[in-house]
């Protein structure tokens, strides 16, 4: 399969299967973003919370008799209300899909839509496609939980948020990939906004320093996994 980063929290997963899974697609109003809603289609998007550079495009891109929506119950049920298809879910659940399993985590932030209105917990997401585990935790703080997410699910790839101010920082995502062990971590959440500007570069010499593979994905950079 391939990954592919659209900067952000955004990525786009290409199955062997031609499925394809968009995660958390903020990229209209992205000035990172190498593609637009427009250039996008999904069979499933992943939404991990309400925010608005998160849940983004998912309304311009779903199509509503083909996109499936995955996300907990309160926000899925904000998509059905608006004609969209959804599967609800909660926090330790999981599901299996045509393209795999979809497994959501806790994630220590909030989540309203760009209206104000509250939609349940933020989350994050294990999802096992291919044989592969891929962990997308969403916007959070470090907690040490993530160390048992780990076990359960032996990680092969980790996207890790270290923009610091809304999340993790990178002093805490590297303890959160020590934590998590997976095989590879990719840097997330980071530049699109001045508050959250980091240094991809400094985050996986850290994490290289703890025996741990890092890879920084430029915007738009597809590799296969």
């Amino acid at each position: 399969m391939r990954l592919q980063y659209l900067s952000h929290s955004c990525f786009m997963i290409n199955t062997d299967a031609n499925q394809t899974i968009l995660i958390d697609p903020f990229l209209d109003d992205n000035p990172n973003a190498p593609l637009k809603s427009k250039d996008v289609s999904a069979d499933f998007i992943v939404v991990t919370h309400a925010h608005g550079d998160h849940l983004g495009d998912t309304l311009k891109i779903a199509d509503k008799e083909k996109t499936t929506i995955i996300c907990v119950n309160e926000l899925a049920e904000y998509f059905n209300s608006k004609g969209y298809k959804a599967h609800n879910m909660h926090i330790g659940g999981s599901y299996d899909f045509v393209f795999g399993r979809a497994k959501l985590t806790i994630a220590h932030h909030s989540s309203f839509t760009p209206e104000g209105e509250c939609m349940g917990p933020a989350a994050g997401v294990v999802l096992t496609i291919e044989g592969k585990n891929l962990y997308h935790p969403g916007d959070t703080g470090i907690f040490y939980d993530m160390k048992l997410i780990g076990e359960m699910n032996p990680l092969d790839y980790m996207f890790v948020p270290i923009g610091d101010n809304y999340t993790m920082g990178i002093e805490d995502g590297v303890k959160a990939v020590e934590l998590a062990n997976p095989k590879v971590a990719i840097p997330m959440h980071y530049d699109t906004f001045p508050v959250i500007k980091a240094d991809p570069s400094l985050f996986c010499t850290k994490v290289r320093e703890i025996g741990k593979k890092c890879i920084v994905m430029k915007y738009g950079e597809e590799i296969t996994i």
